[in-house]
């Protein structure tokens, strides 16, 4: 694989390329616009300006956000593209579908039809109102990406529940949901325990199972300080990721000039789901070398002595063989982490899409707490979230299972009565619907076919749903699949900057910002909570509830600032202009909201490496620098000098013992479903590891999940890997 250094001015050109394809004119109105960035959940933009963050760091812009300005500033789709019927439509990939325009209409494809026609909008809503009228309400659910506004998502979860059904979901059980689960168990809360600025004053950055590089580049800056201020940074990842080696940040000039900075300090690369033995590992270490703060654990936490024995009785020779690595490098990087005083442990989706992710989680936040590293500035835990409103959908309720206290305030202030039956899930959702027991759908953003294990299974499960209403910006993958034989009715809505009143949006350090909206590009859209009140209106008597009361968002405000604990600074944000930190939530006091109030060890037993010679392989899915999450900007992958999706990466060593070479063909197959004609890239990873594209390499992946937070494991697939000649 060639030298390849991350960000640079390759992505300086790229950025000057997408602003001249969309305009300058509308590339800095997009830009400069008080609106939160539409990517990741790192954060950016509101009242302090669009390129600006919560630290007032100009110009805070990366690949990302121009990616997603250059979808948005687009004309609509062509009326001409619905004269082609679904399987036509199915011949475009997820990149053409994403650049065939904005949706400009409504669009709707009867069931006994093969092609989407556009409708008015008072059709379009009177169909929706009929078809959910006629469902019964157990048989249905309500789902809503990460990029919805709090706003929009309230008033969702609101409407899903006086409908009758608390089958209301968001896209964190296919991402973050295990570290809900993980944290709650070991501190309480669910979310991070740091602010950005905390990232000035650690010594010592852990980067965890995730590449910032490409999936959130503004954090690679922050990286970057670290490293200049001689503290260090350590990566855990089986892939040696070229832009967390070295990366050239493009708002710094001396970073270009020279080449790019390193940013690794040190690099450690287990196999393929041997985390909870590297975890352990790293603390033997520190236990055997006494260096544990037990001041901290003796007044702050409960079960250390169980965790300290499991750890103790873990034999170096098990460690090396499950995790690939020799005790001196896991003993070096411990090392560095007794000689820290502030330490942030951050990670992503490598921790969270496995059988045992809410367990990985919880081991991060174990060995967090052997240090002390909870509850004080410059030190915590960062979960890095992807879409840039998904914590604070979760947060205002988007969610099957309410805590009581929201649960007792909605019904207190609202003056309304919610359904005490226990909700679904996405997944059992989803299952529901493959047995036939779901009959309507609303789907409010994201690509939830894209976004789900087994491609054909959840391609028959979607069908089996009698109407689906979907809300988007764009096409995708979600609105051409699974519709052969049901009702899809898809509403073009308006992006954050073009909302007509300001929302609301909380970044992944729990901060608060409001976006202005107000930007107008295509006439005939409406916004999400429009769309909400709407339907909400004809759905819900209004002598019970009246959701006209909605529509100002300073209303929607005030609810949630009544009802969602530690949101009371909602209320004034639109007079006040004074963003916020969620109050109440565990940064710098080590005030833990578990029911005994203590942290807590949590201890799991260590399990080998299940081997399999029919699928001697175990392969993780991957996103590519040229998308986000499930949106496929780029065909090509530059960071990992992959030129097309269809490529199956390998150590080097594995394709010679297959008698391979690059650029081969192979035939990927689990136990799930195959891939042909994949082409075969050497990368740095493990022997009998491999990695293939997101969400093309859905088709391998099975649906078990973790039983806990029901997150299926994308990022460890047992796979056999043959030549396709």
């Amino acid at each position: 694989m060639p030298n390849v250094v991350g960000g640079g001015g390759k992505k300086v050109l790229y950025t000057l390329d997408t602003v001249r394809r969309i305009g300058l004119r509308n590339s800095a109105k997009a830009l400069k616009a008080k609106n939160a960035c539409k990517a990741c959940g790192l954060g950016m933009g509101g009242q302090l300006g669009g390129m600006t963050n919560e630290k007032h760091e100009f110009p805070s812009v990366c690949n990302k956000s121009i990616q997603a300005q250059s979808t948005d500033i687009q004309q609509p789709i062509p009326s001409e593209v619905f004269q082609h019927p679904l399987s036509e439509l199915r011949e475009l990939s997820a990149k053409e579908l994403e650049h065939l325009g904005r949706l400009g209409s409504p669009i709707f494809k009867a069931r006994d039809s093969n092609r989407y026609k556009a409708i008015s909008w008072d059709e379009a809503i009177d169909i929706a109102s009929k078809r959910f009228k006629a469902t019964e309400p157990a048989k249905s659910f309500f789902y809503s990406s990460g990029r919805s506004s709090n706003e929009a998502g309230f008033i969702l979860q609101l409407l899903a529940r006086l409908y009758g059904t608390n089958n209301v979901n968001n896209c964190s059980f296919y991402c973050h949901q295990a570290t809900g689960v993980g944290l709650k168990t070991t501190i309480g809360k669910g979310t991070s325990t740091v602010e950005l600025a905390d990232l000035e004053k650690c010594d010592l950055f852990f980067l965890i199972g995730a590449n910032p590089a490409s999936n959130h580049p503004r954090l690679i800056h922050q990286l970057k300080h670290i490293r200049d201020r001689g503290g260090d940074v350590v990566v855990i990842n089986p892939a040696k990721e070229p832009g967390l080696i070295k990366f050239a940040v493009p708002k710094s000039p001396q970073s270009l000039l020279k080449g790019g900075d390193y940013i690794a300090s040190y690099y450690l690369q287990p196999k393929i789901a041997s985390d909870l033995w590297l975890f352990k590992g790293i603390a033997k270490a520190v236990l055997s070398a006494h260096k544990e703060n037990i001041e901290f654990i003796s007044r702050y936490t409960k079960g250390f002595e169980a965790f300290k024995e499991d750890a103790l009785a873990t034999e170096w020779e098990a460690i090396e063989r499950e995790t690939g690595l020799s005790q001196k490098e896991i003993e070096q990087v411990a090392q560095v982490y007794i000689a820290s005083n502030r330490t942030v442990f951050a990670w992503g989706m490598g921790m969270t899409h496995h059988l045992h992710g809410s367990e990985n989680v919880e081991y991060i936040a174990n060995l967090a707490l052997l240090r002390g590293m909870v509850g004080k500035h410059g030190a915590g835990l960062l979960p890095l979230r992807g879409h840039s409103n998904v914590q604070g959908i979760g947060t205002i309720g988007v969610k099957p299972v309410l805590a009581k206290e929201i649960i007792d305030a909605l019904e207190k202030h609202l003056e309304i009565n919610l359904p005490s039956e226990k909700g679904m899930d996405t997944l059992a959702c989803l299952d529901a619907a493959k047995q036939g027991d779901i009959d309507s759908a609303f789907i409010m953003g994201g690509n939830l076919y894209s976004a789900r294990p087994d491609s054909a299974w959840t391609e028959q499960a979607m069908d089996n749903i009698g109407f689906k209403l979907s809300l988007t910006t764009t096409l995708n993958q979600g609105h051409i699949y699974g519709h052969d034989n049901s009702e899809s009715l898809v509403l073009p809505v308006a992006a954050r900057d073009e909302e007509p009143q300001a929302t609301t949006q909380e970044s992944m350090f729990n901060y608060v910002r409001m976006s202005d909206g107000g930007i107008t590009r295509i006439d005939n859209l409406r916004s999400e909570s429009e769309i909400l009140i709407a339907l909400g209106s004809r759905l819900v008597p209004k002598g019970r509830f009246d959701f006209m009361q909605f529509n100002k968002h300073s209303n929607t405000r005030e609810a949630i600032a009544e009802c969602i604990p530690g949101m009371q600074d909602l209320k004034s944000i639109d007079v006040a202009k004074k963003e916020f930190h969620i109050r109440k939530r565990l940064m710098h006091r080590s005030q833990f909201t578990t029911p005994d109030k203590h942290a807590h060890f949590v201890t799991h037993p260590s399990r080998p490496t299940c081997e399999s010679k029919a699928r001697p392989f175990t392969l993780m899915t991957i996103r590519s620098e040229g998308q986000f999450n499930s949106i496929i900007y780029e065909e090509n992958d530059s960071y990992r000098s992959v030129d097309k999706r269809q490529t199956v990466l390998m150590n080097k060593q594995d394709i010679l013992s297959k008698g391979l070479s690059e650029g081969d063909h192979v035939t990927v197959s689990s136990d799930t479903g195959t891939m042909h004609k994949l082409e075969v890239r050497a990368f740095d990873l493990p022997r009998g590891n491999a990695m293939a594209y997101y969400p093309e390499a859905n088709v391998l992946v099975g649906r078990s999940t973790d039983p806990r937070s029901k997150t299926p494991s994308f990022k460890a697939v047992k796979v056999n890997i043959q030549s396709s000649s």
